[in-house]
């Protein structure tokens, strides 16, 4: 596995895992044959084959709103049109902006009791 870089933009898939690694419930897994972060089976994120970016649960709204204001960061391909998805360039994403997105993919998709775990982690 390739090393984390430290700059606050550009992202591994490595700082990716680190970002979320808190978030109760978290499974390392693969999607498609490449790395992937799901709870409870539910896909929040894979690498995709390029190694270079990867695709984000998103509501549709959210989605559009990411590709019209951050372009360089944020984008789509016709395959993914379809689907609650976003694609990000992980040498153009910062962490925080990537945790808030993942962090939401993972509320949304998030048993109760995971979510009231983490509520309880956050508050003590």
């Amino acid at each position: 596995m390739k090393r984390a870089r430290k700059s606050p933009v550009g992202l591994e898939w490595s700082d990716v895992l680190a970002l979320v690694a808190e978030l109760p419930g978290i499974e390392v897994s693969t999607s498609y044959g490449t790395p992937a972060i799901k709870v409870k089976g539910v896909l929040l994120a894979r690498l995709r084959e390029d190694g270079e970016t990867i695709v984000v649960r998103s509501p549709f709204v959210v989605r559009d709103y990411l590709i019209r204001t951050a372009p360089r960061v944020f984008f789509l391909e016709e395959h993914y049109r379809n689907y609650p998805t976003v694609l990000v360039r992980l040498a153009a994403v910062t962490g925080p902006r990537l945790r808030e997105l993942i962090e939401d993919a993972w509320r949304a998709a998030a048993p109760k009791r995971l979510l009231a775990e983490y509520a309880r982690q956050s508050a003590g």
